[in-house]
């Protein structure tokens, strides 16, 4: 099967949008790593030694390759990444192989039906 890995950097409370706008775009499921730290292109300030950045999750999706740049797209507009700065990132990547999607499998292959 070809598949693709999404992957979403978001600030945390993005993380429900964007988890919905994936899933309307055709994800069938998600792994979530919550409270993670990232920085852009400036460090974050720090107040008496205390870290002022804010929360962080990733989202992975492992979803059907013709339905990543959709979902990608879809994830990206719901999180206003490229109108609000600090607000996440998205990437794809390419998946060579893997198991345990037998469950999934059906409710993935119905997503790219159409476009077989």
């Amino acid at each position: 099967m070809n598949l693709k890995l999404i992957m979403a950097f978001v600030a945390d409370e993005k993380t429900e949008v964007i988890l919905e706008a994936a899933r309307q775009a055709g994800a069938t499921g998600s792994t979530i790593f919550p409270g993670v730290r990232g920085e852009g292109l400036e460090p974050e300030k720090t107040f008496l030694g205390l870290d002022l950045t804010a929360q962080r999750d990733v989202l992975m999706f492992l979803v059907a390759a013709p339905r990543a740049r959709e979902i990608l797209e879809t994830i990206s507009k719901a999180g206003k990444f490229d109108e609000e700065p600090g607000s996440g990132i998205a990437i794809q990547i390419g998946i060579e192989d893997a198991v345990g999607l037998k469950t999934q499998e059906g409710a993935l292959i119905k997503e790219i039906e159409d476009s077989l």
